[in-house]
């Protein structure tokens, strides 16, 4: 298997450093808000890119995916909410479990919050062990780490050392690209600001500290094999990442650095909870289209390339799926007939073009080609009465074998398990369409009539209204 590593800046071959086991740490979200379709961008690339590590490659995986649930943003909504922070930060991050389990991610091993006891102390440990070894300096009842201590610091933003500025600091969590300052471990608090005290003064960490700490201590140490998340993370908070980890002790803290680009929306702006225009997973599902659709549009862009996030384009991934599973029926509906030796053997390439492609740095819009030309050669072969009973078992077992990968037929098919719909929400969406077709937005009313159909329920518009009925 090939990844692409930001901190070489090229793909270079993978395997894990020992026991067959890859130890990957993946920052999650910043619990002040429900996440948005961007930052699920990130997850169900690294879904996938744990799926291939599995399934393809043939490796175990032990993965970890924090919470920040403290920081200048959690604290700050958390007071203008008026509700305490552990509290307020419990019901987004339940809202992620909800989207996660949504749009079909695997759940990972292990989902630290940086406010748990023990990962307070493994940072307080981090950052004595900084100490020691002359990395930090205090101030006004804060620990800074000293960026002028650490030669190599800048190597995965690439920073021109020209422009770090000897002796600046800078106290907030977040700052822009490039200005490269001490920066904050272990902060001061205000009046009525979480505080602890675990050995180097009362306060709260830094940002940057939280992730360090929690993937040394439940990934056994130094140097983990990957460490991923989207792009907007290289600087500050992973090079500062790298630099407290590697301070402390003195071995490379990851080998390999994953980065997922960014969801942009049709007119080319990123999409972002701070800039008031992002959509979350609810937004599109109540729009009427489907998790699994979702999903397939979020995947179906290379993760090093951006991704522009359209309505079309959820109706193109749409449209995909029903391809994808028409032709699974057709499959399922073959009996008897002879096997055929050139299927097999089309089958077979298949697989083996499939496993190539996502084993050449997750190269998923390859292998979606792969699938969708087998789909085409399958069709045709139904169609001319050239496929037998064990022909269509095969390939099956074929696109079973591509879904561990991409997720989205299993998914689809969970969705149509469930889809016994409550009578309010039927009634409610018949309103909706109604609203749609008088202000003539038949598009809208068209998605809502096939969301329906596609959970097992029938519109009829007749004269005297529309009625419905489950198939």
């Amino acid at each position: 298997m090939r990844l692409y590593n930001t901190l070489t800046r090229r793909e270079e071959p993978f395997t894990p450093s020992r026991d067959g086991t890859v130890r990957m740490y993946t920052c999650g979200l910043t619990v002040y808000a429900r996440g948005h379709i961007g930052n699920f961008r990130t997850f169900v690339a690294l879904d996938v890119l744990r799926r291939t590590l599995r399934h393809v490659a043939g490796f175990d995986v032990r993965q970890v995916m924090n919470f920040t649930d403290v920081d200048d943003r959690t604290i700050v909504e958390s007071r203008t909410a008026r509700v305490p922070l552990r509290e307020y930060t419990d019901r987004f991050i339940a809202a992620f479990r909800e989207d996660a389990a949504s749009l079909g991610l695997e759940p990972v091993e292990a989902y630290p919050r940086a406010t748990d006891e023990e990962n307070l102390r493994s940072m307080v440990e981090m950052i004595q062990a900084l100490e020691a070894n002359g990395h930090t300096y205090r101030s006004d009842g804060s620990v800074y780490f000293r960026i002028a201590t650490l030669p190599g610091y800048g190597k995965l933003a690439r920073l021109d050392h020209e422009g770090i500025k000897p002796g600046a600091r800078i106290d907030s969590d977040r700052y822009d690209k490039d200005d490269a300052r001490d920066f904050v471990l272990w902060k001061a608090t205000g009046p009525d600001e979480p505080t602890w005290d675990f050995g180097v003064g009362p306060g709260r960490p830094g940002w940057h500290i939280e992730c360090s700490a929690m993937a040394h201590r439940l990934l056994d140490g130094s140097p983990i094999d990957i460490h991923a998340g989207g792009v907007d993370l290289v600087f500050p908070h992973h090079e500062n990442e790298i630099a407290q980890s590697e301070g402390a002790s003195g071995e490379t803290f990851s080998r390999f650095w994953v980065h997922v680009e960014h969801l942009l929306l049709d007119e080319g702006a990123k999409m972002s909870k701070s800039l008031g225009n992002a959509f979350t997973v609810p937004d599109v599902l109540e729009r009427g289209y489907r998790a699994s659709a979702l999903r397939y549009a979020l995947l179906s862009v290379h993760y090093r390339k951006q991704l522009r996030f359209t309505w079309g384009g959820l109706d193109q991934a749409e449209e995909a799926l029903k391809r994808l599973t028409a032709c699974l029926a057709r499959l399922d509906a073959v009996r008897g007939g002879a096997a055929h030796p050139e299927v097999t053997a089309r089958v077979e390439a298949a697989r083996r073009d499939f496993d190539d492609r996502l084993a050449d740095d997750l190269n998923v819009p390859g292998g979606l080609g792969v699938m969708f030309e087998l789909v085409r050669y399958l069709n045709t072969a139904i169609d001319d009465g050239g496929l037998g009973e064990a022909d269509a078992r095969l390939a099956r077992a074929a696109f079973d074998g591509f879904d561990r990968v991409l997720g989205v037929i299993a998914l689809r098919g969970a969705e149509e398990t469930l889809a016994d719909v409550p009578v309010e929400e039927i009634e409610r969406l018949i309103a909706e369409r109604k609203a749609a077709r008088a202000r003539r937005d038949f598009a809208a009313a068209d998605r809502i009539r096939a969301d329906l159909a596609g959970r097992g329920i029938v519109l009829e518009d007749t004269p005297t209204g529309t009625r419905w009925q489950r198939q």
